[in-house]
Formats: C-alpha cells, structure tokens, sequence
C-alpha cells in the first residue's frame, strides 16, 4: 500500500529506499548478502539509487537495480514519478546547468578524462562549447567518452603524462593554440605512514601527482606565454589542506601540488597566466583508498567519520570549468576547497 502512495524508483535517494518499509528490508537484505551493512552507503546515502550502476564497478548491475525496483513495488513497474509533494520525498539539491558558449572557441586540455572528475569536466567543457584534448592512460575510456558526446570536438590522446614522448603527443595534439589546461590525473596512496612508505609506492604517486603534471604543464606553459593568456587549473586534493585524510605519499603530492600552483600562479601573472588549485573533498570517482597499514587506519579512521557527503564528479567539474573559464577573472594563486565545508572542521 505505501509503495502505491510512494513509489519507490531508481531516481529515489538511497536514504529513502533505506527508511522504506519495504525497500528498506530488500536493500538491507542486499548489503548483507555482500557482507556489508549500511553504513558502507552513508556518503552516498543522499545520491539516488540508480547512481550505484555508475559506482558500483559491476557489483550492482542495472538487472538488479530494476529487480528490486520490481520486489519494491509488488512485481509492478511503477512511474519514474519525482514530484517532491509526496510522504518522504526530497528535492534535488543540486543540477548541472550549462553556460552555453562559455568556451567557445577554445582549447582545453583535460588529464585523468576516462573517469571520474577528468570526464565530467571535459563532457562539461565540450558541452560549453569547447575543443577538448581528453587525455587518460586509459584507451577504452577515452573512447567511451568520445562516443558520449558525438557532436563534440573532442581528441582522444591515450598517453601517459610520466612519459616525455607522451606529452609531446598531447601538445602535438593540441596544435598552435592551448587556451587552458586542467591537470586532474591523479592516483591514491595505501595510507601508510613514513616509517611503512616503500620507495615504489612513494615514487609512482609523486610520478603521477607532481612530476606528470610538472612536466605537462612546463610543456604548454610557452604557448600561453606566447598568446598573453591562459588558465591553469590543477586538482589538489583535502590532504594538501590537513595532515588526516590520507597516507604520507598522497599528502606530501598534493602539498606539493599547492606549491607548484602558487608558484606558477606569481611567476606567470605579469604574462597573462592564470593557475589555481581545486582541493576536492570526498567524490564519487573511480579511485580507491586501501589501508595497507594497521597504524595509518588506526589513526584515520576515526576522521573518516567526520566526513561530509560524498560529491559527485559533476560538482567537482563545476567548480574546476569555473576557475577554468574567464568566469574565474581575477582569480590566481587561489586553492579552493570544494569539499562541503570539510576543510573548516
């Protein structure tokens, strides 16, 4: 009966189907089953159902979204009905909107543009009517993104930015005009503490998260020059902000991001060039924290508790296109928590 009043759909919020009476037991039944509870969905509980198909990496199928969808609704497909005047219902706090035309004209390369953060802003940018240089190791991905967006411009460069023959491709690439650069690629640490920190884990985050995008950016650097002008926009991280959000290699990479933006931004602020650092707090993306140490989850986790919501990848693209584009006028040196308020705890 309460289904028929409030049907439960993949487009409601997993806190919803949570407090159901019915969905709540099925989805419950599920976590179980994979050995969880659910708190594993608490910085996710206010994304809808249907955004665990993206998230999942497989484990939750579009097949099973639509069978408990069904057992929710005593066997019967219901309207995709989200009027929010409905017993339990809640409005979207947040959508996209796109500025047409807002970089038209030019050109933007985007790292890390497979998945996560690197794709939403690069399906942003070209959607704003820009030309994109959408690179990622990744070739499948790249692929996908460019099939996404038909219409687009959009150059799909598989390369990896450790690699100095890579990045002559991406300029190469890029041709005689770069207007902006967002350098979003990035890998995570096993949040080991110093003492536990092995050399192999401690070079390849530094290889991705400083040198790839140090040496990327001194690449594109002389065409900006050159032109007057330019946006930089390089993605930091909340552990270039504190201390304890991860393990030692992955927050020394990201202070040192910081400093490679400050820098840049002063030396290059006479010649037209504008950098700035987006430090992104909890976001929906494809990389995965594991604690490879008994004492860095021991210290950790009691502030993994404190986090806000998680962010989807949208949200952090609003913020990068923002900097990014002439909206972000004035604006340099600057590091901008985009993270719920998480770096003022």
């Amino acid at each position: 009966m309460t289904a028929t009043v409030n049907p439960l759909t993949g487009s409601r919020s997993i806190r919803q189907w949570l407090d159901h009476p019915v969905g709540g037991p099925l989805l419950r039944g599920m976590l179980t089953d994979a050995g969880q509870d659910e708190t594993a969905l608490k910085p996710i509980e206010h994304f809808a159902l249907q955004q665990l198909v993206e998230l999942g990496a497989g484990q939750f199928p579009q097949s099973l979204l639509e069978h408990l969808v069904l057992e929710a609704n005593g066997g019967v497909a219901p309207v995709d009905d989200t009027e929010t005047d409905q017993p339990g219902a809640q409005a979207e706090p947040w959508a996209e909107r796109i500025s047409a035309g807002r970089f038209a004209g030019q050109t933007v390369i985007v790292t890390g543009a497979g998945s996560g953060i690197g794709r939403a802003a690069a399906s942003r940018i070209v959607r704003e009517g820009g030309r994109v240089i959408a690179v990622d190791i990744a070739a499948d991905r790249l692929d996908a993104l460019v099939a996404a967006h038909p219409q687009a411009e959009m150059v799909a460069v598989p390369a990896d930015i450790t690699k100095d023959d890579d990045i002559a491709r991406i300029v190469e690439a890029a041709g005689s005009r770069i207007d902006a650069l967002a350098n979003v690629a990035g890998i995570m640490d096993d949040m080991t503490p110093l003492h536990e920190v092995s050399d192999a884990v401690w070079s390849r985050v530094f290889a991705v998260n400083v040198d790839g995008m140090f040496r990327l950016t001194r690449a594109v650097l002389p065409l900006m020059i050159t032109a007057g002008r330019g946006s930089i926009v390089n993605v930091a991280s909340e552990a270039a902000l504190r201390g304890n959000s991860a393990g030692l290699a992955y927050t020394a990479s990201k202070h040192a991001v910081v400093g490679l933006t400050r820098s840049t931004a002063f030396m290059y602020a006479p010649l037209g060039v504008r950098v700035n650092a987006v430090a992104p707090g909890p976001v929906a993306t494809g990389i995965e924290a594991n604690f490879s140490s008994e004492l860095g989850a021991q210290r950790l986790a009691p502030f993994m508790q404190m986090i806000p919501p998680v962010a989807e990848a949208a949200q952090l693209a609003a913020s990068i296109t923002f900097l990014l584009s002439n909206d972000g006028t004035n604006i340099s040196g600057a590091v901008l928590p985009s993270d719920g308020a998480w770096s003022v705890q």
